[in-house]
């Protein structure tokens, strides 16, 4: 907050900051004729979409005070945008603005009272904000007499032609309004100044508790220990002490400096000393993949005499300074560097919970190592870094240097041969253009950017939320670009949104995306390097949910081609031109999540969207690696919950941003925060999420000897729980997984399908049903599969709806499969060594069960796993037939958090019936990571304590749990449901069974059941169909009034409604399934809240209890009418490209 004083001495409180598009009304309200005279015509929502930088000055009621927008070019024709800087260095004195240090203001706009003190506070925020700003421009065709305020701000430029071009040329600098630092070495006497900013900021008690050590320190500096401040009005505002004493060995076993030499650089061990690497004075670190201890032996060469290594850097110890100035941090960076002249790096640490600074974001993160324990950040900056980059349209001379940078990497050929087709015919085989720019520092080519014209662009539109992020319709088709290709020397990384935003003006593009495929179409990506350069500029773009389309039905209405075929499934990031100048957040804390489950996708998918902050430390803990490295589809064996397919999985951003680790845990150590693995490996967290759910167990027999006649009431309770600690035979499957499923389908293909053995598929769930199916698919015969059923608690039922389960169950009988009822396992191989498993035996109500075995599927003894429980119990977090945690998702340390079904609510809530088990477990993942995010996001408060009447409620959530699959008999199967607590047995609609819509039947495979409830909303569906089901159009009923849905309950009532399944194919339905239609209802929902009385509230819910009713005939008044009938035309225009099915005002 700042307070700034009009002309007339009124004092007001604004706030500065990014300019919105909501802000574009107050804006219009202030653009007078002056503004008009100087800046043309204006269409305010397109300045704010294609402006580099645009600020408001907002008062406490969010009142426009102010407004500017900065553009990379002049305003108007005046020049071409790619061209400007020739221009205006030939007709003025304007030799050192460059497209790095120069912004050209396009607009603005005051109340009038303020606007001379508006104009001082937006450029001094503007000149804080960018560091590398020097100028900034106002250089306009229209020529007109300026406001007192700019007239007070800017300076004329001095023309060097004349008559010249007639414009307007002016310019503020930065020296004049906001200075760079005077930086100077530390003395005695500055202590005071920086003893106050330490105790304001800092928590290094060593400083702050003992008296005068900082003097002493200063005091005694030397060639290797150097401090210096930076001072205003001859007062220190900040400290910094380096040192040339650095553990270069801890730091290179600890991070990953191979790219950096070690930190180290060679010299002759000759009295001549040979003269430095070139590459090193061009600011290239030596690439080598060899250790830096092995480094001296390999670079010897008899001819020339030994080379030794020497070390390349010095250390930041110290840096403070204060808020109020912190924005010119860098300021310090070429200072320091004249100090040690002969070092080329500067290097810092950091705890990995620290925020990042502003001095660090010109700075290069350097991961760490795998096997690295320290909790510390590891930042480096190079002296080449100081120089400032030019980019350039490539030209054929740089071929060879081009060459030279990419050598080594990934694709580089590709990138090469794009290279190439551009200077040959400037587009790529298939004839999509191609453009080519370089970045340069003096005559050194230190990177590459290929960007080729989007093809698919409404494709693109129509599959990735772009629309959060610009308004598409003010961007024109061929502003649309891809990025081809990307490389960049670490040591400019910092350059790279520069280096974005010049690649924009100079190609005459709004827009960059950046496609990543997953690694199973790997070739479909390009050179980049590296990708975290790219993702620090970019936003991740959400996938959006698609309508399924009947396209035959819908004939000449379908959707555009372009937009309905399918292509390989990508993650999508997005650059545009008012990106360029919006930094991100640095997370840097060591989030490790175990578990690969729905819960723990959901988590790190949340995480890995904010498109404000950048995660550096995520780790996934997992089994089996990452799911979306197996094919989902056509895998069988296991039902699904469709929270994630492999192509929603290839959408997400994760694979880029996320590391995964292939292993088990076995191990938690609290008190040094880190997770054992499998491996042995240690795996330091800040922040542990448990999310490894439920898996199925390896069946124990119970052991008894079955030559004396036993049942199962005879066998000990909990004799079917115990742990199994014996080998398990090769041809026991117990299938949790994809990769689990994966394994037991190649396996039955190479070893069991031709034989003649039988399957048993051992368990009492939707899964074992789903399992019969895939061995039915695989070709084996029924009569070789023997399906056992443990006993079933009672009331409790595989399939909700009892008209499935008796399909299901005729279905198997008529493909000749076995079934075994109340079984429990005995033995295996009648007690004998039990791999192979040849035959196994059961307990069951009466006589013993023996079964010769093949294989063995097992799909029984859903619990925690025994490694989880070991880990967690061993640390003693509390245990209680689950993890224990409270409301925000917490276990008994704050550190350590968990969510799904692994967990349970404390029993202080007195809740047990329920648990994340009953709800869906990507909506339970959303939650915990919303519940995370304030300890990383500074745009987010604090999370608020719960009121205290309802700290101790367990929260519920909302959406739908769902299971699908295929059974038996080729039906394909949907069904869900709202969440209902554990200890309910029934069907959860079962009282609701008069407002009950079925139609078909489960035998001639039509099947199709809703319920409402008793507010009419659909609170449950089933689906048992022979055809495949457009389950994403299924999903988006669940919470419909039944109203939006066609009047369903009163057309089914009057037998209008004969098959539900062609009922929602119809075109009308299609807008319900869109995955904007939620935000039309909440607009519908402020229109009806926002009527003008009481009066128009009470005639709008006259006829609520009237089911006959049409929606819009609840709006009576002509004004909320015509509010319902302008946002529904806004809704099915806005979105025309996915609904051309209907008809728009002026289309007929």
């Amino acid at each position: 907050m700042r307070t700034i004083t009009s002309d007339s001495g009124q004092e007001e409180t604004v706030t500065v900051r990014r300019s919105e598009s909501a802000d574009a009304q107050g804006i219009d309200g202030l653009i007078s004729p002056s503004a008009l005279a100087l800046f043309g015509r204006v269409n305010v929502i397109h300045l704010l979409e294609k402006a580099n930088l645009a600020v408001t000055l907002a008062n406490e009621k969010d009142d426009i005070v102010a407004h500017a927008s900065f553009f990379d070019h002049p305003v108007g024709d005046l020049v071409d945008q790619a061209h400007w800087e020739p221009f205006l260095q030939k007709h003025f004195s304007a030799e050192n603005c460059t497209p790095l240090n120069t912004l050209f203001l396009h607009l603005f706009v005051a109340q009038t009272n303020f606007a001379t003190a508006s104009v001082k506070e937006i450029m001094r925020t503007v000149f804080n904000a960018i560091t590398e700003l020097e100028y900034i421009c106002l250089v306009s065709p229209n020529i007109s007499d300026l406001e007192p305020a700019l007239d007070d701000m800017f300076e004329p430029l001095q023309r060097l032609t004349d008559p010249g071009p007639q414009c307007l040329a002016l310019i503020c600098r930065r020296q004049k309004h906001c200075p760079r630092l005077h930086v100077r070495p530390a003395r005695v006497e500055d202590h005071d100044d920086i003893m106050c900013i330490f105790e304001q900021q800092s928590k290094l008690l060593s400083v702050v508790d003992q008296p005068y050590i900082l003097a002493e320190l200063i005091e005694a500096q030397n060639e290797v220990n150097r401090m210096a401040v930076c001072e205003v009005d001859g007062v220190a505002v900040g400290f910094i002490s380096v040192t040339a004493d650095v553990d270069l060995k801890q730091l290179c076993s600890s991070f990953e400096l191979s790219e950096f030499n070690g930190l180290y650089k060679l010299q002759q061990t000759k009295l001549d000393v040979a003269p430095t690497d070139p590459r090193e004075d061009e600011g290239e670190p030596r690439q080598t993949q060899t250790s830096a201890s092995q480094q001296p032996e390999e670079m010897q060469s008899p001819g020339a005499g030994g080379f030794s290594e020497k070390a390349n850097a010095f250390s930041i110890q110290f840096f403070v300074i204060d808020k109020n100035y912190e924005n010119r941090s860098v300021d310090f960076i070429p200072y320091v560097f004249q100090l040690f002249p002969d070092l080329d790096f500067c290097v810092t640490t950091v705890p990995t919970l620290s925020p990042e600074s502003l001095l660090l974001q010109s700075f290069l993160r350097v991961p760490p190592r795998a096997t690295s324990s320290l909790s510390h950040e590891l930042y480096v900056f190079h002296r080449a870094g100081l120089r400032p980059v030019r980019v350039r349209p490539a030209v054929s001379a740089d071929r060879s240097a081009v060459s030279d940078l990419v050598k080594g990497l990934t694709l580089n050929e590709s990138l090469l041969q794009d290279l190439d087709c551009f200077y040959e015919t400037r587009s790529d085989p298939a004839g999509v253009p191609l453009q080519a720019f370089v970045a340069q520092v003096d005559s050194q080519v230190v990177g590459i950017v290929i960007i080729r014209d989007e093809q698919d662009v409404e494709y693109i539109r129509a599959h990735y939320n772009i629309e959060n992020f610009i308004y598409f319709s003010h961007h024109s088709y061929e502003e649309h670009a891809q990025i081809r290709h990307f490389v960049l020397k670490p040591s400019f990384q910092h350059f790279t949104r520069h280096l974005f935003k010049e690649v924009l003006r100079l190609a005459h593009r709004s827009c960059l995306y950046h496609r990543i495929y997953p690694p199973n179409l790997s070739q479909e990506n390009s050179c980049v390097h590296h990708l975290d350069f790219v993702l620090n500029c970019a936003v991740p773009v959400r996938p959006r949910r698609q309508i399924i389309y009947p396209l035959e039905e819908l004939g000449i209405n379908a959707p555009s081609r372009h937009i309905t075929e399918d292509q390989a499934p990508f993650a999508l990031s997005l650059i545009s031109r008012k990106l360029t100048m919006e930094p991100k957040v640095t997370i840097n804390a060591r989030t490790v999540v175990v578990g690969a489950s729905d819960t723990g996708l959901s988590f790190l998918e949340v995480l890995c969207f904010c498109p404000h902050l950048k995660f550096n430390n995520l780790t996934l803990i997992s089994t089996h690696g990452f799911p979306g490295d197996y094919n989902h589809e056509d895998l069988g064996f296991l039902s699904t919950s469709h929270a994630y397919s492999s192509r929603d999985l290839a959408q997400l951003p994760l694979h880029s941003c996320i590391s995964v680790m292939t292993e088990r845990m076995v191990g938690i150590n609290r008190k040094s925060k880190h997770v054992l693995v499998s491996s042995g490996e240690k795996v330091p967290y800040d922040h542990l999420i448990l999310t490894t759910g439920l898996q199925y167990q390896v069946p124990c027999p119970s052991g008894v000897d079955l030559s004396q006649p036993v049942t199962n009431g005879q066998l000990q309770t909990g004799s079917a729980h115990r742990r199994y600690t014996g080998p398990v035979p090769s041809n026991l499957f117990t299938l949790n997984d994809l990769y689990d499923c994966t394994a037991a389908r190649r396996w039955l293909r190479a070893n069991f399908v031709e034989l003649e053995d039988n399957a048993i598929v051992y368990g009492n769930n939707i899964d074992v049903y789903t399992t019969v199916e895939t061995l039915l698919s695989l070709g084996i015969h029924g009569s070789r599969i023997h399906l056992v059923l443990p006993p079933s608690e009672p009331g409790v039922s595989c399939f909700s709806d009892p008209a499935v389960e008796k399909a299901v169950a005729t279905a198997v009988e008529k493909a000749e499969v076995h079934v075994h009822h109340n079984c429990l396992l005995a033995q295996m191989n009648n007690g004998e060594h039990p791999d192979p498993l040849t035959s196994v035996s059961f307990t069951t109500d009466a006589e013993p069960l023996y079964l010769q075995c093949g294989v063995f599927i097992n799909l029984s003894n859903k619990g925690v796993n025994y490694d989880a429980f070991k880990s967690i119990n061993n640390s003693f977090l509390v245990f209680d037939s689950r993890l224990v945690i409270n409301a925000a998702f917490l276990t008994s340390d704050s550190a350590v958090c968990g969510a799904g079904p692994l967990t349970k609510f404390s029993r202080s809530y007195h809740t047990d019936e329920w648990s994340h088990a009953c709800f869906n477990s990507k909506e339970v993942g959303r939650y915990l990571a919303a519940t995370m995010l304030p300890l990383f996001d500074p745009t987010l408060g604090a999370a608020d304590e719960p009121p205290s009447e309802t700290d101790r409620l367990v929260p519920l959530y909302r959406q739908a749990k769902i299971q699908g699959g295929k059974l038996p008999g080729g039906f394909n199967y949907l069904h869900f449901t709202k969440p209902s607590a554990s200890n309910l047995t029934g069907p959860p609609v079962k009282h609701l069974q008069d407002r009950g819509i079925v139609t078909g039947r489960v035998e001639t495979g039509n099947y199709f059941c809703l319920h409402l409830d008793c507010y009419e909303l659909v609170e449950a569906l089933t689906c048992f169909s022979l055809k495949p089901l457009p389950v994403s159009n299924y999903l988006s009923l669940y919470g419909k009034h039944q109203q939006l849905l066609g009047q369903l309950l009163t057309r089914y009532h009057q037998a209008q409604i004969h098959d539900l399944y062609s009922f929602f194919t119809q075109s009308w339905c299609l807008a319900v399934c869109h995955d904007r239609f939620s935000d039309f209802e909440q607009e519908l929902l402020q229109i009806s809240t926002n009527l003008k009385d009481d009066e128009s509230r009470q005639q709008v819910m006259t006829d609520d209890d009237e089911p006959n009713v049409l929606p819009q005939d609840r709006f009576k008044d002509a004004e909320s009418r015509a509010a319902l009938r302008s946002s529904a035309v806004k809704y099915l225009s806005y979105n025309r490209n996915l609904l051309p099915m209907f008809a728009c005002p002026g289309q007929l």
